[in-house]
């Protein structure tokens, strides 16, 4: 699954080739990519035709496009883009070919120099794309990062929390509701209705970064080390922007087809049985082991993320 960077990378990219445009026609080729849109296709395709995009703002891995009429009132709905695990928005040509597993096609107005389609490209169709009204933050802040001001969410979007990236995220918040919980840190960390946009490899990192145990129990952790670890998981993710974000999978790309190389810079994740890069900086040989998380993989350094006492598992 792509994580909040990637996600990130492609608003970026809406940001700078989209915001500001016309949608001038919508094609859907795969009724699929718009299955949550109860309306169906033609519908989907009707309302998108004629609006302008206001915005590209993002919470967690939930990304949207605020959309506003030729009159320029407030956005009322907006385009919810899931990526699932395959999606990817591209900014193409025109007379580009059609990439194998085109879905839905967004010709925009001309802007010189700029490419004229938005596409929607989505291999295994876990992804989609929907029309959703626009609500009330329950905090009054903007919606995610990059909102302008309006302090609105997507229906769909407004049960997950904050990101740690987003101007409006509440540290001191986090820290309280994982005092109340009686969990493991990293089972809390994957709730993306306590803190939105952290998936399996970034809490991974920075649970190494903070020299924290996945298994650390919540209602233990003092607020010293709650900001330690929150500040680590902005460092990791702001680390991956720079790099693109972490591509294992050439299906993860921004929306020029590049991807990114972040996973060459990872410390923990997929490191299992090479050593500890802090470790060996401290003149010890302990190399990085992987456990069983939820049907997952969780990866640490036995040394500097020590097993508590009172693990959660």
């Amino acid at each position: 699954m792509p994580e909040l960077p990637e996600v990130e990378v492609v608003r970026r990219g809406v940001a700078r080739w989209v915001v500001g445009r016309t949608v001038e026609e919508a094609q859907v080729l795969d009724p699929r990519s718009v299955r949550r849109h109860e309306a169906g296709p033609a519908h989907f395709a009707h309302e998108l035709s004629g609006a302008v995009v206001a915005d590209a703002v993002r919470r967690g891995k939930f990304l949207w496009l605020p959309l506003t009429g030729a009159d320029g009132a407030d956005p009322q709905e907006a385009l919810l883009v899931h990526l699932g695990m395959s999606g990817q928005l591209l900014v193409q040509d025109a007379g580009r070919p059609d990439e194998k597993h085109l879905r839905v096609r967004l010709r925009l107005g001309p802007r010189p120099g700029v490419p004229d389609e938005l596409r929607f490209v989505d291999q295994r169709i876990f992804g989609g794309m929907v029309l959703d009204p626009l609500v009330p933050t329950a905090d009054a802040a903007p919606g995610g990062l990059g909102a302008t001001g309006l302090p609105l969410v997507p229906a769909r979007a407004a049960h997950i929390g904050r990101d740690p990236l987003d101007p409006a995220f509440d540290a001191d918040a986090v820290h309280a509701r994982l005092r109340r919980r009686r969990t493991g840190l990293k089972r809390a960390l994957l709730d993306q209705s306590l803190v939105s946009g952290i998936g399996n490899i970034y809490a991974d990192e920075a649970l190494w970064r903070a020299r924290l145990h996945w298994a650390r129990p919540t209602d233990t952790l003092r607020r010293p080390e709650t900001v330690r670890l929150l500040d680590a998981v902005r460092a990791v993710m702001e680390q991956a922007l720079a790099a693109g974000g972490t591509s294992f999978d050439s299906l993860y790309v921004n929306v020029n087809g590049e991807s990114g190389w972040f996973a060459r810079s990872l410390d923990a994740y997929g490191r299992a049985g090479r050593a500890c890069r802090r470790c060996a900086e401290e003149g010890r040989g302990t190399l990085i082991v992987r456990e069983q998380f939820m049907n997952r993989s969780s990866y640490r350094c036995p040394a500097c993320q020590r097993t508590p006492r009172n693990a959660r598992f």
